[in-house]
Order: C-alpha cells, then structure tokens, then sequence
C-alpha cells in the first residue's frame, strides 16, 4: 500500500497522506487531459 511504503520512509502521516493525495490528483489530471474514463483493472496473477 502507498501509504504504508511512504510511512515505512519515515514520512508522517500528514506527509504520507499529501502524497497520497497529490497521487490521486495526477492520476484525474490525465483522465481529464486524455478525456478517459476511469477503468478498475484488477491485477493480473504472473505466472511463474
């Protein structure tokens, strides 16, 4: 998980939060730019 991998850095949770924010954000700013739609793409197993 993001967060825990930034808190894991020694970030704060105010810091580690901003990032995950700041995360989100850049990912809406290029659906809106490439006027996509958000799709939920469930990751896939790699297989050995």
């Amino acid at each position: 998980m993001f967060y825990d991998r930034k808190r894991a850095e020694g970030k704060r949770h105010t810091q580690a939060v901003l990032a995950l924010a700041r995360r989100r954000v850049n990912v809406l700013w290029a659906l809106l730019r490439d006027g996509r739609c958000y799709e939920l793409t469930p990751p896939t197993a790699l297989s050995a």
